[in-house]
């Protein structure tokens, strides 16, 4: 699909034409956006005929009468009155047509029948008491325009605005785009603006991706909870969190990369990465706790013990996303923003894991009972 596609629909077309008009003109003002058009001919050229009512009821003729002759000249017979000829050896039948030539000579020079505006008032229109009767004797001929289709959405006609991007992300696109579109101001009753092509699947992706997320955060917390049987541990251990979406946030930005499709699973698989760690760190920290440390002494050695054990983990996984970032190989570009941001996400969590959850397992669980608070007994 068309990157930018705005769809303007309602029931009076001038309406959708003027709003749309406004939009296209704000459009303009975007300096990402190139080929910005129309999807239809608004000012298709036409030769408009207006019959004078009056002067042809004098004459004996009729709006109807008047546009038979025009289509007879202008395209032929076959439109407008439909005769057929059989031959009575065969009994083959064969359409008989009257059209006028579409080149007539007069002296030594070839020309067009109908070339101008002036030829088509020339038209005969019938044989008269005082002669033939042209078509300028009962109608205006002018040129003038009129839209060259007219599409339609749900029913209704509807002028669509096609763009494309250039220079920047589709996401930054988007949103000046709807700044453009707000600063249209208050459009008519009945008028609807639909922004389509490749914005709506965007949208759909980032929220879809946004729910699965925040749904697997809240699983995984849930679940620590019921195997820690603690909040305050669970917080603990989800505590780098924050600190994994920053490291990709600052290594996206440090790299020039945008947040898509690649960035987002990266994002996700860093948490994957970081959790992992942290559970390490804690369950240990909390094992000697139960055993008589105090919560300070339990997450040193928690962090001490466990520091082998979280650094290998993060080195070998940020040493296997390297050339990913890099972007070698064929179409390593593409994948180039996963690479980025399960690396800044590690490099965060690492330090937060070694540093912060020890810090923030002493302050929560200093005074912490050390009953176990499942229903049964240990």
């Amino acid at each position: 699909p068309t990157p930018i596609d705005i769809s303007v629909s309602g029931a009076n077309f001038a309406d959708n034409r003027l709003v749309a008009e406004k939009i296209e003109a704000e459009l303009r003002k975007v300096s990402s956006l190139r080929d910005i058009q129309f999807g239809q001919s608004l000012d298709y050229p036409t030769v408009q005929v207006n019959v004078d009512r009056e002067k042809a009821g004098m004459v004996g003729l009729t709006p109807m009468d008047v546009s038979k002759a025009l289509v007879t000249a202008t395209s032929s017979s076959r439109f407008t009155m439909p005769n057929y000829w059989a031959d009575p050896k065969s009994g083959i039948s064969y359409q008989v047509q009257v059209e006028i030539p579409r080149a007539v000579v007069r002296s030594s020079d070839t020309m067009s029948l109908i070339n101008s505006a002036a030829d088509l008032e020339s038209i005969p229109l019938k044989e008269g008491e005082h002669g033939k009767i042209l078509l300028r004797d009962v109608a205006e001929v002018k040129s003038g325009t009129m839209p060259g289709q007219f599409d339609r959405y749900n029913m209704k006609r509807q002028v669509t605005i096609t763009a494309n991007s250039s220079g920047t992300d589709l996401g930054r696109i988007s949103t000046e785009v709807q700044a453009a579109i707000k600063r249209v101001g208050e459009i008519p009753k009945g008028v609807n603006i639909d922004v389509r092509g490749q914005i709506p699947p965007l949208e759909e992706m980032q929220q879809g991706l946004t729910a699965g997320l925040i749904f697997s955060i809240v699983a995984v917390l849930l679940l620590l909870m019921a195997n820690y049987q603690s909040i305050k541990l669970a917080v603990i251990t989800l505590s780098t969190i924050p600190a994994v979406l920053t490291g990709v946030m600052l290594m996206l930005y440090l790299t020039n990369t945008t947040i898509n499709i690649q960035s987002f699973i990266g994002a996700i698989m860093a948490i994957g990465v970081s959790m992992a760690n942290s559970i390490l760190l804690v369950t240990y920290a909390e094992k000697l706790r139960l055993q008589g440390e105090s919560s300070q002494d339990a997450s040193v050695k928690g962090a001490a013990y466990r520091l082998r054990a979280i650094l290998m983990t993060s080195i070998a996984m940020i040493a296997g996303m390297l050339p990913l970032a890099l972007g070698l190989g064929e179409a390593g570009q593409q994948n180039a923003p996963l690479g980025c941001a399960v690396i800044g996400g590690l490099l965060a969590s690492t330090i937060t894991t070694l540093f912060i959850v020890p810090s923030w397992f002493n302050i929560l669980m200093q005074g912490a009972s050390t009953k176990s608070s499942s229903l049964v007994a240990e």
